[in-house]
């Protein structure tokens, strides 16, 4: 059980359909440094089914009324990824610290409309890449900070599986919908390479830049049979380290996530689970001056409320933030184009050199 501080960050939520109910709400309920203070949503039946649960102290069916309240200090946005970056902009203009669902948006139009909005509030904004919170990932980053000298090579597979919802849907609830519940315009499944891009991708390229630093070029090839997708990625790091990055949706096996990376003093193999388990990754670290490895335990894999009290802990007591800042949703926003741009011309593609959207 989480010790609850005395001083919390007073939370909303935006959004109560299945990520909210699967990571968020219960998040701001488990957190040592946070509270969910209110909760809002179009859909009045999914609003007062989650109110129940959740006994949040403020419930909410318009979002401009949530904002105003002056008791409220950050809002999660936990919507379609349409909304995202609208929604953020109206949390920060209205003086809210904000933690938004990834991708942060789809286009660099849209990113860098967002970054310009965090910098006139003078507020926090986080972006939920919550991999960034996974206790043995954070060991594999400090050994490649600290401890690993020059990198040379990453190479990093997401795969995700066929069986993933028959696994799943054994260890979670069925999330409760509704009718009413406010959609986006389109269809965000019609493109499904701009889809598994943003729903998949976004995670493989963030991880990458989170242990490797900034991503300058890619080129990349994509293979599209009996219904799968999948795209090897020729990564170029600002370090001269070289990366291959697989995103395959889906693989005809078990969820297949993990990286092996190369450096000066030592390695590091690493095997991460579906997200849905709450499991730290398997990460074997070398230290090549001793010829010893280790592999730490990571027991509080619920990365979902860790990026929260990361956020909450950067809010109250002005710490360094841990997580993704709007500038790394833009990179990796980038980095999503470029890819989808490179394999439209065969060709090796700039991140710098990109605009519009994924």
């Amino acid at each position: 059980m989480i010790k609850k501080q005395d001083r919390r960050l007073r939370v909303g939520v935006l959004g109560c359909g299945p990520i909210a109910q699967f990571a968020h709400l219960e998040s701001c309920v488990k957190a040592g440094n946070a509270d969910l203070y209110a909760i809002c949503d179009a859909a009045p039946d999914l609003l007062a089914r989650m109110g129940a649960t959740y006994e949040p102290r403020k419930m909410y069916a318009d979002y401009d009324a949530m904002l105003a309240d002056p008791e409220l200090e950050a809002v999660i946005v936990a919507t379609s990824d349409a909304f995202h970056v609208p929604m953020s902009i109206k949390a920060l203009d209205a003086g809210k610290h904000v933690l938004c669902e990834k991708p942060i948006g789809t286009s660099v139009e849209e990113g860098e409309a967002l970054a310009a909005a965090v910098k006139r509030s003078g507020k926090v904004l986080q972006v939920g890449h919550m991999k960034r919170f996974d206790p043995a990932l954070e060991a594999a980053r400090d050994f490649v900070r600290d401890e690993m000298g020059e990198v040379l090579a990453l190479k990093a597979w997401y795969c995700d599986s066929t069986h993933r919802y028959t696994n799943t849907d054994a260890v979670q609830p069925l999330p409760v919908t509704s009718k009413l519940a406010r959609k986006p315009s389109g269809n965000p499944k019609a493109d499904l390479r701009q889809y598994f891009m943003l729903a998949h991708g976004s995670h493989l390229v963030d991880t990458a830049r989170f242990l490797c630093g900034e991503i300058t070029a890619v080129r990349a090839r994509l293979n599209e049979r009996f219904g799968a997708y999948c795209w090897f990625v020729e990564t170029e790091f600002a370090s001269g380290a070289l990366g291959h990055l697989d995103l395959t949706v889906a693989v005809r096996m078990d969820w297949h996530e993990g990286f092996q990376l190369y450096g000066e003093n030592g390695s590091v193999i690493a095997k991460t689970f579906n997200p849905w388990y709450f499991r730290a990754s398997e990460v074997d670290i070398f230290h090549e001056r001793d010829a010893t490895s280790r592999r730490p335990l990571g027991a509080d894999g619920h990365f979902f409320r860790r990026q929260l009290e990361g956020l909450a802990d950067t809010v109250l007591n002005g710490t360094p933030m841990r997580g993704a800042n709007v500038e790394d949703g833009i990179a990796s926003i980038r980095a999503m184009i470029a890819i989808a741009r490179s394999v439209e011309a065969g060709e090796r593609v700039e991140l710098a050199s990109v605009s519009g959207a994924v």
